[in-house]
This record gives C-alpha cells, structure tokens and sequence, in this order.
C-alpha cells in the first residue's frame, strides 16, 4: 500500500532564495493555502524539509 503525504502553504515564498521558490514550485506549491498530496518518498521528504519553514504537514 502507498502511502502518501499532505501539506498546505501557509507562508509566501517572496523573498525567499530563488532556490527555496523553485522547491516550492517543484512540489507543485504555488498559491497560498494549496493544498497538495504526495506519495510519500525521499525525495519529496527532503523537499519538504527544504521549506519546513513554509508549508503545514497534514499526514
């Protein structure tokens, strides 16, 4: 069974590195309060934790 991951923005990207907006971008994030599901793998987790600072989880 596949597990999968839920978060939200809940803080702007803007002026934030262009690195930090791109994994924002990456993860699909691209308005405020969007509320994204991911399979849940590493590579996704370590996005996640790139901008810890900006999303809410919701597992």
């Amino acid at each position: 069974m596949d597990t999968s991951i839920t978060f939200t923005q809940v803080k702007s990207g803007i002026g934030s590195p262009k690195a930090i907006r791109a994994t924002l971008v990456g993860l699909g994030l691209t308005k405020m309060y969007k509320t994204i599901s991911r399979k849940d793998t590493p590579e996704i987790r370590g996005m996640l934790n790139k901008v810890k600072h900006l999303i809410r989880m919701e597992e």
